[in-house]
């Protein structure tokens, strides 16, 4: 009989099992894959950022050697290939639905963002294709430029459409405005912010790549890529491609990241299927880093004014957040989501806020697509609170800690209804605070402030507690196969670009079904194999397709007791199932769920899709201490520690990489990253020359430890970990930096505090 090892059951810290196959390099990315007689795409992109496209001539690039085939935007509409997905969430202020402008896969009449795909040169080799692109010529007329959505809506703005007046793509508004203003006019205390939220370079360690293919026989598109789901990418280039969702197949095999950039269906993907049914041959294209910094979408993007509403007692009464969103130029791979709905989801945070209201003007820009990036609107949504709660403390000659206490939602409130419309199901708020100060030894900072500046320095700390509200629910398939080689396979549409599924995945399929964890398998990237799938994004696929999991696993359980009646010829009703093992009640007649499996193929195959489980709401409590040298505006994160409530931690290793590396991630956007335009559009943060990514040594050793209660909304009592890193490092380090600085005189400071910045705010505050 198989019995789970106890070092693999839910809870356990085991290893990812990917890593063996990486750490030999044996991955196989996108670009490791090769298809026999494949040939090779170059995109010729725009170096104007806003003009009218005149013309563009390819006949002296098809005249090169090697050259099979140029491709242009006449090419694919005479191919019957439309436009390109328009992701805009939401409607207008006033009910009516967004405009969104037609757009195809390569540019049309004008080009609005350097970076813009124009054409396409396929060539035997990749020096051919490269050495072709370099012969298309375009001829376009230049028009001035606009990089930020606030300049963007200023009357005088150049204008990227004729049919979005005002650059305005979405005029978003939520809340009920006139109880909002009168719940501000009532306030004995109103704080207000105006905040940055940087334009972000995604800045996975793998480019984009993509090889297409088509078989005639079938009449079937075949893409191979790195992506963050393949069920929900079918959907997007079938729609694009006009055909049926059949007709086209998403494999996908090693990611070597994406947060959440690689999620969408890119102009890239569409020319190079276009093109092998062109060519009836493979096509291939690698993106390389100089360009994917034009053409992989960016994060974040935003700008606001946050005002918070108290009462004389120091009670939140309401939450404003106006602001500005720079959507890029094209709508395919951007969002509206993040800066609008998952605002109003996460703004309140931990907090007892009574009114929310959130209006954002959406605005395009002649600057790169504006897409998903870790965490999507809700770390901004706590940092915009957090910052309140601190600047309102310092306001009011309130302790900020005791404003959180005084504001917390209460365990005796839950279930909580937000002003967002969702419920809170679990947590204890006040008592992970009172802990993680005690574990940060927060009534110690004085002794190491003073032997901080005992050195030159000025130390400041900073809290970010955060909550935060996962994607909704969707459909998800569950799908359990036993194999003929004795292993097991586990399909489900959710896809692992780097975060370790296979080895929770299996912790969770052992544990219901006492299958051995070492024989577990799991296929995510074939759309093929799959019934549905969401993909993997805010933070779902634990609770997700592991809710799927748990399903699936109870229809083997379901099948295995018809199959092991019949097998030991029994009543099914005498039939019992534990540890794995099927037996007739009351004797010690049985089969292992193994023995089972061999002895009768295919009987207990399950495969399924449930509804998905509502979003549920991890939360924690980061702390940070900072050092900043005055006399060069260094500022260095000298200690960290979190305490997080994930519920249930089905592999608390895993949990806690998901925590570095968004921790890492809010510090890199605090202190340094930026995209830079210039007046003409021209991208000054071009390579790692030029954009400031974190690097090892300038972060601190992280110290993360659990509080879980578990959730009440799904079968596991997971709340998902992916983005919460960033959720609490952003607000943490930044309130611990205007700590820091409030101390030299210094009132506010934007991200990113380089030195540059931090230093002349120094300088400005004498």
């Amino acid at each position: 009989m198989d019995v789970m090892p106890d070092r693999f059951a839910v809870g356990q810290p085991v290893s990812r099992t990917e890593d063996p196959v990486l750490l030999r390099g044996e991955g196989r990315y996108t670009d490791d894959l090769n298809l026999p007689g494949q040939a090779y795409a170059v995109i010729v992109r725009s170096r104007v950022a806003h003009g009218v496209l005149r013309a563009l001539h390819t006949a002296a690039a098809r005249a090169m050697p090697g050259v099979l085939a140029t491709v242009t935007a006449a090419d694919l509409i005479a191919a019957g290939i439309g436009p390109m997905p328009a992701n805009v969430a939401g409607m207008n202020r006033d009910g009516s639905p967004p405009t969104r402008p037609r757009q195809m896969a390569l540019a049309t009449g004008k080009v609005r963002y350097v970076g813009e795909p124009l054409a396409v040169v396929v060539a035997d080799t990749v020096v051919q294709a490269k050495d072709a692109a370099e012969m298309v010529l375009a001829e376009i007329d230049p028009l001035p430029a606009v990089t930020s959505a606030r300049a963007a809506a200023a009357p005088d703005a150049p204008q990227l459409y004729d049919e979005l007046p005002g650059n305005l793509l979405l005029d978003w508004h939520y809340g009920d405005a006139d109880a909002v203003a009168a719940a501000f006019a009532r306030a004995a205390h109103v704080t207000r912010l105006d905040l940055v939220n940087s334009r972000i370079v995604v800045s996975p360690m793998e480019p984009r790549a993509a090889i297409g293919e088509y078989d005639a026989a079938d009449g079937r598109h075949i893409l191979r890529l790195g992506s963050q789901g393949v069920f929900g990418m079918r959907g997007l280039l079938a729609g694009v491609l006009g055909v049926e969702p059949k007709q086209v197949r998403v494999l996908t095999g090693h990611v070597g990241g994406s947060f959440g950039m690689k999620a969408s269906a890119y102009p890239e993907y569409v020319c190079v299927l276009h093109a092998a049914r062109r060519l009836g041959r493979p096509v291939k294209w690698t993106d390389e880093r100089s360009d994917s910094f034009l053409s992989d979408s960016h994060g974040r993007a935003s700008e606001v004014t946050a005002e918070l509403a108290l009462d004389a007692d120091g009670n939140f009464l309401a939450v404003r957040i106006t602001g500005f969103a720079d959507v890029g130029a094209v709508l395919s791979n951007a969002t509206t989501l993040p800066p609008t709905m998952n605002i109003v989801k996460n703004v309140i945070g931990v907090y007892r806020t009574p009114l929310v209201e959130v209006s954002t003007r959406c605005c395009v820009c002649n600057t790169t697509p504006v897409g998903a990036y870790r965490g999507a609107g809700r770390p901004e949504g706590n940092y915009y609170m957090e910052r309140l709660v601190e600047r309102a403390a310092r306001e009011l000659g309130i302790d900020a800690v005791k404003l959180r206490r005084r504001n917390h939602i209460r365990p005796d409130m839950l279930p909580y209804d937000a002003p967002s419309g969702q419920q809170y199901d679990s947590g204890d708020y006040p008592a992970l605070l009172d802990r993680a100060l005690r574990d940060a030894d927060w009534d110690g900072f004085a002794a190491r402030a003073a032997e901080s500046a005992a050195r030159g320095r000025v130390r400041g700390r900073g809290i970010g507690q955060y909550l935060e509200a996962t994607a909704p629910a969707s459909p998800e398939m569950g799908g359990v196969r036993f194999e003929s080689d004795g292993t097991v396979t586990i399909i489900t549409g959710t896809l692992d670009y780097g975060q370790g599924h296979a080895a929770p995945f299996a912790q969770v399929l052992a544990d219901r079904l006492g299958v051995p964890f070492e024989r577990v398998r799991l296929v995510q990237g074939d759309s093929d194999e799959l019934l549905a799938g969401g993909g993997t994004g805010g933070s779902r696929s634990i609770m997700q397709s592991g809710t799927a999991i748990v399903a699936a696993a109870a229809q083997v359980i379901e099948k295995g007791r018809r199959a092991a009646a019949e097998l030991l010829e029994a009543a099914e009703a005498d039939i019992a199932f534990a540890d794995g093992r099927f037996a007739i009640v009351g004797t010690d007649r049985g089969i292992g769920i193994m023995e089972l499996a061999t002895a009768m193929p295919g009987a207990l195959d399950a495969a399924l899709v449930t509804r998905g489980v509502p979003s549920a709401f991890p939360n924690g409590c980061h702390i940070a201490e900072v050092e900043v040298d005055p006399e060069t505006g260094a500022v260095a994160v000298v200690r960290y520690r979190m305490l997080n409530d994930f519920g249930v931690e089905v592999n608390p290793k895993l949990v806690a990489g998901q925590a570095h590396g968004g921790v890492a991630q809010g510090i890199g956007q605090i202190l340094g990253e930026a995209v830079r335009y210039d007046s003409e559009g021209q991208l000054l943060t071009g390579s790692f020359m030029d954009y400031a990514l974190p690097r090892a040594d300038a972060l601190p050793a992280f110290v993360v430890a659990s509080r879980p209660v578990p959730a009440r909304t799904n079968p596991l009592g997971v709340k998902g970990c992916g983005e919460a890193g960033c959720a609490g490092s952003m607000p943490a380090v930044m309130n611990a930096l205007s700590d820091a600085l409030a101390r030299l005189g210094v009132r506010h400071i934007d991200m990113p505090a380089t030195p540059a910045r931090v230093w002349q705010a120094i300088r400005d505050a004498g």
